[in-house]
């Protein structure tokens, strides 16, 4: 079985920088949902790794987070996917934890839970710290432009990744490598 490694906020759903404090503030962007479910068509399980500083700023609770979470699987499900785990850093940036992208703590515990090996997985994302996550541990970095990622790309011209307009391109260009 093959996996997936996304990014959420400015990946799967449209990302504010007020940060995304409830349900009703999640909103999907455009195809990401079908990009799941097409990747899982074609085999690949779907692993969401996403830093929500959100719970340690007090701007929501890890009880409101699983709420968003579960609004996210149920409209990834009504389009036929399925999200099989969500690993979230819920500390700060000035926090000393492992886990926070850019470091790699939440890949390299999906990569225990699942015993897999991260090396040569795909991880999207729209922020240099998903790419340098992914990077620290061997993974494939993937760029969409999405959420912050045209930021990303003007402020790191030198980037070396495959980069796509959303996850709906990432995934069509996935499923049609040999």
């Amino acid at each position: 079985m093959s996996y997936i490694l996304l990014d959420r906020d400015g990946v799967i759903n449209k990302d504010a920088y007020a940060y995304i404090k409830n349900p009703d503030e999640w909103i999907p962007i455009e195809g990401s949902l079908e990009a799941i479910a097409l990747l899982n068509a074609h085999g690949y399980k779907v692993i969401v790794v996403t830093n929500q500083s959100g719970v340690a700023r007090g701007l929501y609770d890890e009880a409101m987070l699983e709420q968003i979470h579960e609004k996210m699987h149920r409209l990834v499900a009504e389009k036929g996917g399925l999200i099989t785990a969500i690993y979230y850093c819920p500390h700060g940036p000035d926090s000393v934890c492992d886990c926070r992208k850019p470091k790699p703590g939440l890949l390299k515990a999906f990569a225990e839970d699942f015993n897999v090996t991260l090396s040569g997985l795909i991880v999207i994302g729209d922020s240099i710290r998903d790419l340098q996550a992914a990077e620290a541990v061997g993974a494939e970095p993937v760029l969409v432009k999405t959420g912050n990622g045209l930021e990303t790309l003007a402020n790191n011209p030198h980037l070396n990744f495959l980069v796509f307009e959303n996850l709906y391109d990432a995934a069509q260009h996935i499923i049609a490598r040999p």
